[in-house]
């Protein structure tokens, strides 16, 4: 094995973002998948904008933001049904392959990771919801820098904590824009391409691409 770090991204490589609207597709009706989407964009653009000001604000607090606006720009959906999203946000699916795939990775003698956006509150409890918290040897949330992907800071966050090298981390995304952040600060990335989205930022990574964490 090439390399004994893997470093996960949370939100849409180990956990669906797009499963708490999901479970309540039939109360939401039709137009649930774009809320979802609309959710989901506003959430990162909000993560952006706050680092681009200089302005740090938790990343649970921004997923509130982002769900306020979704269902502002949408009246046809009911807005009482807000407090019921974002309890399930607390509770996100993570994909089917993700235990299988750390525990192999472990048994191989890899240490482990997620680095996140997340708060550590978020991130905490998806782990705990997915039962795959003995699956990681560090839970790293740029609470702790108090600014967010695709920063410099929060990649090295894994390089002191693991006091290790940039060459030595594998990381993991599914988010191109977090691939090519962490190609810039010096890790060997692999695109996890679950929507099969064409490739960007071509001068930055990955590695390689690959549609789910089984190629692992």
């Amino acid at each position: 094995m090439q390399f004994k770090t893997f470093v996960f991204d949370a939100y849409g490589t180990l956990f669906d973002v797009h499963a708490a609207v999901r479970r309540h597709a039939d109360t939401l009706g039709p137009d649930g998948q774009r809320l979802s989407e609309l959710w989901r964009t506003k959430q990162l653009e909000y993560s952006w904008v706050r680092t681009m000001m200089g302005s740090y604000t938790d990343f649970w607090r921004l997923t509130e933001e982002a769900l306020d606006f979704a269902l502002a720009v949408m009246p046809q959906i009911d807005p009482s049904c807000r407090d019921t999203l974002l309890e399930a946000y607390w509770r996100l699916d993570c994909y089917p392959e993700v235990p299988e795939v750390l525990a192999r990775l472990r048994d191989r003698g890899a240490r482990t990771a997620i680095l996140s956006n997340g708060s550590s509150d978020m991130i905490a409890a998806a782990v705990d919801s997915a039962g795959i918290g003995d699956l990681f040897d560090a839970v790293l949330s740029v609470d702790a820098v108090k600014i967010f992907k695709t920063a410099p800071e929060v990649y090295q966050m894994v390089t002191d904590t693991f006091d290790i090298q940039p060459a030595e981390v594998s990381f993991q995304s599914s988010n191109r824009w977090d691939i090519a952040g962490a190609h810039r600060f010096g890790f060997h990335t692999v695109w996890i391409n679950r929507a099969g989205l064409p490739n960007e930022y071509l001068n930055y990574g990955p590695a390689s691409e690959v549609s789910d964490l089984t190629a692992l």
